[in-house]
């Protein structure tokens, strides 16, 4: 079985049934989603800049990943019928939206990180919560509508 950053998942005579690596997937980006938060609560005055350095170095390479996985397993699964695969699309546009605001906000978060202070406290909130809102309602439409449709699913 091939091993995946966001876990593994199990095979069946149908093929890879991704469900569990892609609810671990979510999972974990919510986590991210919710230091996001945090972070944009804080603002300006008490905001961690450790957390801020760990979320810089982390965030991009985990939503690669999480991306990645969904792309080569979990949509081809969903994609079978052509009104599916309209959605995986768009979900795909997402994906590509959604790493490179995480790639402009990893920026933002390294340089406060390393001690530069916040220039604009509103727009850095502003960024914050654009992207794990995008986030948080991808992962929702994908747990509501793609994770339900794999097999095994409910």
């Amino acid at each position: 079985m091939t091993r995946h950053p966001v876990g593994s998942g199990a095979w069946n005579a149908a093929g890879f049934v991704p469900r569990m690596d892609m609810a671990r997937g979510h999972a974990r980006m919510l986590e991210a989603c919710e230091a996001l938060e945090r972070i944009a609560d804080e603002l300006p005055a008490h905001v961690d800049r450790m957390r801020c350095l760990m979320l810089a170095s982390s965030l991009v390479p985990l939503i690669e990943a999480c991306h990645r996985f969904e792309e080569q397993f979990v949509f081809p699964v969903f994609a079978i019928s052509q009104r599916n695969a309209v959605i995986v699309s768009r979900l795909r546009a997402e994906h590509v939206q959604d790493r490179c605001a995480a790639e402009d906000l990893s920026e933002a978060l390294r340089a406060y990180g390393e001690g530069r202070p916040i220039a604009n406290p509103e727009a850095f909130g502003y960024m914050l919560r654009a992207l794990f809102d995008s986030m948080r309602r991808h992962i929702a439409f994908e747990q509501d509508c793609i994770l339900t449709m794999l097999p095994g699913g409910g």
